[in-house]
């Protein structure tokens, strides 16, 4: 199966990424981002927390593009986020793979790698399926 592109995010939080490409198909997502100063936590390597909230964004990303026709919404509900070694430069390369796709919650397994394909921290997120609000 091929991946398209979607439109990078130009605001709200995932605008602070800094995509360089961002891509989906059925239960998968790949994104790619520079590394760059903003993303450095004290000690030089890309913060943690930019792991955890890239593959939240690219499992509720996904999971909303297999489950919005059906009026339905998907959030976030549980990230569990290992690291295994850092990247100080280069690019955060991501992959996203629904692993389970049920009726009230998708799960996603989450690989991020540097540009050596080095496996550098794995994601377990978990994302629920409800009802889309309505608008105010």
């Amino acid at each position: 199966m091929s991946l398209r592109p979607l439109p990078l995010p130009d605001r709200g939080f995932d605008s602070l990424f800094g995509y360089a490409e961002l891509l989906h198909g059925d239960g998968e997502m790949r994104a790619r981002i520079p590394v760059s100063a903003d993303l450095l936590q004290p000690f030089g390597l890309v913060h943690g927390g930019l792991y955890a909230s890239v593959a939240e964004t690219l499992a509720s990303m996904g999971t909303y593009l297999g489950v919005y026709e059906q009026g339905m919404a998907a959030m976030g509900l549980s990230n569990q986020t290992s690291f295994i070694r850092p990247i100080t430069a280069g690019h955060v390369n991501v992959a996203a793979r629904a692993i389970h796709r049920g009726r009230t919650t998708w799960i996603w397994e989450v690989e991020i790698h540097d540009d050596d394909e080095r496996l550098c921290a794995v994601t377990r997120m978990t994302i629920a399926v409800r009802p889309a609000p309505r608008a105010a």
